[in-house]
C-alpha cells in the first residue's frame, strides 16, 4: 500500500460500482482529528454501523472534476457488513476522555511527557485563507501508559464543532487525541484498500485552473504520497482480525495493545547507534576496523574528554599501578595508574555526565597487558584496588589481524566481553560526518559544543564531486614508497589548508598526482557557501557550463542548516539536476535533513494558491 489516491464518481456512484461500495454504502465516518482539523460533520447522517458521533458522517472528496473541485457530500445507501478489514499504519483519530485528556495535561505540563519521535504534519493555514498555500504545522507524537498520543489546540477553524465525546470545541483550549491504526476496508476484486473513516482535513485539493484530472499531481495528491504515506508507517505489527480496543488501560481506560508488549522500535540503527547505546548501557563496546577508518573519532563524538590509553605502548604499571617503597613509614604504598586517577577526578566533577576509558590498539598490546585489560573490563576495577566511577564507562578498538602486521588476536574471555562494532568508512557516511557541525552530535550528557568546522569546504566539494562523477578518492591505493589518501589524511589535508591555504603542500599528505587534481578542481571560479549567503554574486558569475554547475551544487551542498533553505533558493537559479545533485549530497540519508527537504518539496508544489480546502 504505497500509492495513495482518490476514487473517481464512477467506482463510487457510476454503473460499475465497486463491489466494496454498494457494500458498505457511501457513508463515510469522520475523526475527531479530522474534525479538529476543519473538517465538516454532519449531524443528521451516520454510517451503516450505528447512530453514535462517532459514526457521524463527513464530507469527502473524489478525484474526478465537478466543476469546482469542492468535496463530495458524504451521503449515501447503506451497505452490508462482512468486508474484510485490515489494519495498516497509525494515525491520530479520537479524542480522548476529558478525566484522561486532564491527566495527560498534568503531565505534559509538568515536562514528564515522553515523545517518541514521531510527528504528524497537516497544513497550518486556515480553511477560509484560499490565497495562502500549503504551510507545514507539525504535531508530537507522545508515550504514556502504552498509549500514544498528539496535543491539540482548538482555533476558529473548527470552534463551535462537537467531537465524538460531545465535547464542543472551543479555541485555546488544548485537546489530546489518541494514535490508532488505520482501518482499510479491503476489495480484493478490484486489489485496493479504502481508507473506512475520513482521517485528515484541511489540505487544498488543486488549483482550479490546473486541475485536468491528473491526480498524482494535484496538490492533496502529493501531500498523501509525500508526507502522510511515510508518517502513518509504524512500528508495530496488527492482524486482520485485531481490534483497537482489544484491551484496556485500567488506570486510565485508554487502549493498551498487545502486538508489541516490549515497546521496541524496530527501526535499523547505525554504528552510532549501537556504540551510543552500548556506552549508555554500561555495555563494553569494541570498534573494529583499519587504520583511519575514524574509531578514535567515533568515540570523541560521544565524550570529546575521554580518557585515551595506548595499549601499544602500555606497561604493568602504566595500566594497572604499581607499588612503591615509603622510606619515612617502612611501608609499601600501592599508587593508582594516572589515567585512573584522571578519570576519577572527571567522574567527581561531573557526576551527571558519562566519561569514556578508551583502550585504543588493544588488539597490538602484548597478551599479558590484554589480560590485565580483561580484569578491568570483567572486574570494573584497577589491580583488583580501585574501583571505577559509576560514570565511567569502557570502549576499546584495534586493528584485526588480516589489517594489522602487529596484531594480536584477543583471547576469547576478552573478546567476549565486549559488543562488538565493525567500523567502514564510505564515501556518503564520511561526507555526511564532514559537514555536521560538532554541536549538531548529541553528547552522552546532552549539552552541546562550540561550533567547529570539521573538514575544509574546499575538500568536501572535490570528494563529493569525484563521488558524484564515478570516483571514489576518499581512499587510494597505499604502496610503501608514495603517500596515499584515506579518511584520516584528508583529516589531516583539511587543517593543513585551515592553517596555510596553499593546496601544494598536499603532495605529502596524499601524493603528487592526486594533490594536482585537486588543485586544478580547487581553483576552479565557484560561488561558495558565503557568497550565497551574502549575496556576493552576478548575473554573469550565474552564466555556467554543466561541470561549473555541479562543481558549484557539491560545494555548496557543505552547507549547515541554518543557511540551508538560503543556499537551495540560489540553487533554483542553476538548474534542476544541479539542485537536485545538490539536495542529494546534503541529505546524505539523514532523517531529519531528509524531513525537512520533503515539507520543503511540498511548500515548493502547493505554492499556488487561490485553492479551495
Amino acid at each position: 500500500m504505497n500509492n495513495f489516491t482518490f476514487l473517481t464518481d464512477e467506482q463510487i456512484f457510476g454503473n460499475n460500482q465497486l463491489d466494496i461500495i454498494s457494500r458498505y454504502g457511501t457513508k463515510c465516518a469522520i475523526t475527531d482529528f479530522s474534525i479538529l482539523l476543519g473538517g465538516y460533520v454532519s449531524s443528521d447522517y451516520y454510517t451503516s454501523e450505528g447512530n453514535t458521533r462517532k459514526d457521524r458522517t463527513g464530507w469527502w472528496w473524489t478525484k474526478s472534476s465537478d466543476g469546482d473541485n469542492d468535496a463530495r457530500s458524504s451521503n449515501g445507501v447503506r451497505g452490508t457488513s462482512g468486508i474484510k478489514e485490515i489494519l495498516y499504519g497509525e494515525y491520530p483519530q479520537t479524542i480522548v476522555d476529558e478525566n484522561y485528556s486532564r491527566e495527560l495535561e498534568r503531565v505534559y505540563n509538568n515536562g514528564s511527557l515522553k515523545t517518541t519521535g514521531k510527528n504528524y504534519t497537516t497544513d497550518s493555514v486556515s480553511y477560509q485563507d484560499t490565497d495562502t498555500s500549503f504551510k507545514a504545522r507539525t504535531h508530537t507524537e507522545y508515550e504514556y501508559n502504552g498509549g500514544k498520543y498528539i496535543r491539540f489546540v482548538g482555533d476558529s477553524n473548527c470552534e463551535g464543532e462537537v467531537l465524538s465525546d460531545g465535547r464542543t470545541i472551543e479555541s485555546g483550549n488544548a485537546y489530546w487525541v489518541r494514535v490508532e491504526p488505520i482501518i482499510w476496508l479491503v476489495d480484493e476484486r478490484a486489489n485496493i484498500a479504502l481508507c473506512k473513516k475520513i482521517i485528515f482535513s484541511g489540505v487544498q485539493f488543486n488549483n482550479l485552473r490546473d486541475y485536468k484530472g491528473d491526480f498524482e499531481k494535484t496538490d492533496i495528491g502529493r501531500f498523501m504520497n509525500t508526507i502522510f504515506a511515510k508518517e502513518i508507517i509504524t512500528d508495530r505489527v496488527y492482524s486482520q482480525t485485531t481490534s483497537v480496543e482489544q484491551t484496556q488501560n485500567l488506570e486510565g481506560k485508554e487502549p493498551v495493545r498487545k502486538q508489541n508488549p516490549y515497546g521496541f522500535n524496530f527501526d535499523g540503527v547505525s554504528e552510532e547507534d549501537i556504540i551510543r547505546g552500548a556506552v549508555e548501557s554500561n555495555v563494553s563496546v569494541f570498534l573494529h576496523g583499519r587504520s583511519s577508518e575514524g574509531k578514535s573519532a567515533r568515540v570523541k563524538q560521544l565524550d570529546p574528554d575521554c580518557e585515551i590509553i595506548y595499549m601499544r605502548n602500555a606497561t604493568p604499571d602504566s595500566l594497572n599501578g604499581k607499588s612503591v617503597y615509603n622510606a619515612a613509614t617502612g611501608e609499601m604504598i600501592d599508587v593508582p595508574p594516572t589515567w585512573y586517577s584522571k578519570v576519577k577526578e572527571k567522574c567527581e566533577a561531573e557526576p551527571d555526565k558519562i566519561h569514556i576509558i578508551f583502550f585504543d590498539e588493544l588488539t597490538n598490546a602484548l597478551p599479558s597487558i590484554q589480560g590485565m585489560a580483561f580484569n578491568i573490563v570483567l572486574d570494573g576495577e584497577v589491580n583488583g584496588k580501585w574501583k571505577l566511577p559509576e560514570n565511567a564507562r569502557i570502549v576499546a578498538a584495534g586493528n584485526d589481524l588480516n589489517d594489522s602486521l602487529a596484531a594480536n588476536q584477543m583471547a576469547e574471555p576478552l573478546f567476549n566481553r565486549f559488543a562488538h562494532v565493525y567500523i567502514h568508512t564510505t564515501v556518503d557516511s564520511w561526507l555526511k560526518w564532514a559537514s555536521t557541525p560538532k554541536e549538531k552530535y548529541e553528547r552522552l550528557d546532552y549539552k552541546e559544543e562550540e561550533p567547529e568546522a570539521k573538514i575544509h569546504p574546499s575538500i568536501y566539494a572535490y570528494i563529493a564531486y569525484k563521488s558524484y562523477s564515478g570516483h571514489d578518492i576518499l581512499r587510494t591505493p597505499y604502496t610503501g614508497d608514495k603517500p596515499n589518501a584515506d579518511p584520516r589524511k584528508w583529516e589531516m589535508a583539511s587543517k593543513l589548508l585551515y592553517k596555510t591555504k596553499q593546496p601544494e603542500m598536499l603532495r605529502a599528505l596524499i601524493g603528487e598526482d592526486l594533490t594536482r587534481d585537486f588543485t586544478a578542481f580547487a581553483s576552479r571560479k565557484v560561488i561558495s557557501v558565503e557568497d550565497v549567503i551574502n549575496h556576493n554574486y552576478s548575473n554573469r558569475d550565474l552564466e555556467m557550463d554543466v561541470s561549473q554547475k555541479f562543481a558549484t551544487a557539491v560545494g555548496l551542498s557543505s552547507v549547515d542548516d541554518e543557511h540551508f533553505e538560503i543556499v537551495r533558493d540560489f540553487m533554483k537559479q542553476i538548474g534542476a539536476e544541479p539542485r537536485a545533485a545538490f539536495e542529494s549530497m546534503w541529505t546524505h540519508g539523514d532523517e531529519r535533513r531528509l524531513e525537512r527537504l520533503a515539507e520543503l518539496q511540498m511548500a515548493d508544489s502547493l505554492s499556488q494558491g487561490g485553492i479551495r480546502r
